[in-house]
């Protein structure tokens, strides 16, 4: 398990993690989602002892990470699959690692075969694609066959048939009963994904809940339309104080109606539709309306 106990960070003047406390739990993947900026990497850091907090804890089996014995062996990570020697060969990179852990030789041919790398191994790796250096980070991580796995982006530059092997080893894994901590920025994906999930905003906690809670919590009502005549039907909409968003030149999405609503106010003014349903409650829609006030770094969206 891992648990944070007041942490925090700064940087000079700047305040980039804020009294975070949480328990990551074994058992489960646990998402860890925020803004660019929120501080998901500087969090990582810190529990794998690569940063010093300025006051709190971070723990992982009740220990800092730099009083854990054989710390492959307790904790796998992978913060950035380009941290390593460029000149070596991705095999000779893990026995290197296996080497000064204590971990038997055979583990490496072991977590090569269950990243997919095979011959790949071989060449040098700085001439890996990014997709390829993101397995062997996950080998590198799952070396020691640990029991609290940590992952920082995971998926980038992996494609579609990599992305659904990430998300089959990390559920894989959570079935083992081990402790799987992973931030994305793929709503999408973390929705298939997790069972829990952990949202900081500017450094503090904003969400800790079940998956299926943070989603009830954040889902408005809203309504799916699209019409040859989506102008016409967006007056209408702002004279009955509706409010709704413009996704596609041809789409509306209207928020706090029901589709029964939406369909009377389109009749009325003769507007013909081409669809009309009811959104479906998502991951993305929540997190968006969770981190509103906690976005440093974005652009501005047209929105009546």
């Amino acid at each position: 398990m891992i648990s944070l106990n007041g942490l925090r960070k700064r940087y000079g003047d700047r305040t980039v993690i804020d009294e975070l406390s949480l328990d990551v739990r074994p058992g489960a993947v646990t998402g860890f989602l925020g803004p660019n900026g929120a501080g998901k990497s500087t969090t990582m850091r810190l529990i794998l002892g690569l940063d010093r907090p300025t006051a709190g804890t971070a723990l992982i089996g009740g220990l800092p990470y730099h009083r854990i014995r054989n710390p492959l062996r307790t904790v796998g990570a992978l913060l950035d699959a380009r941290a390593l020697h460029p000149g070596r060969s991705g095999r000779a990179h893990l026995t290197a690692l296996a080497r000064s852990n204590g971990i038997p030789l055979r583990r490496v041919t072991e977590v090569l075969e269950t990243v997919g790398l095979g011959k790949a191994a071989r060449g040098r790796a700085g001439a890996l694609s990014l997709g390829m250096s993101q397995r062997l980070g996950i080998a590198a991580a799952l070396l020691g066959d640990p029991e609290v796995l940590m992952f920082d982006e995971p998926v980038n530059g992996l494609d579609p048939d990599g992305v659904r092997w990430v998300r089959d080893l990390m559920r894989s894994l959570a079935d083992e009963g081990r402790t799987v901590f992973v931030s994305s920025h793929l709503m999408s994906e973390m929705q298939l994904t997790a069972d829990h999930l952990v949202v900081i905003g500017r450094g503090r906690l904003i969400a800790d809940a079940p998956l299926a809670e943070i989603i009830a919590r954040g889902s408005l009502t809203a309504v799916v339309v699209r019409t040859p005549h989506a102008d016409d039907l967006a007056v209408r909409l702002g004279a009955a104080g509706l409010r709704w968003e413009r996704p596609g030149e041809n789409e509306l999405v209207v928020t706090g109606a029901t589709v029964e609503h939406v369909g009377d106010l389109a009749h009325e003014a003769g507007i013909r539709l081409h669809e009309l349903r009811p959104r479906e409650a998502s991951l993305e829609q929540a997190y968006q309306e969770l981190t509103a006030d906690s976005v440093e770094y974005g652009a501005r969206r047209e929105r009546v």
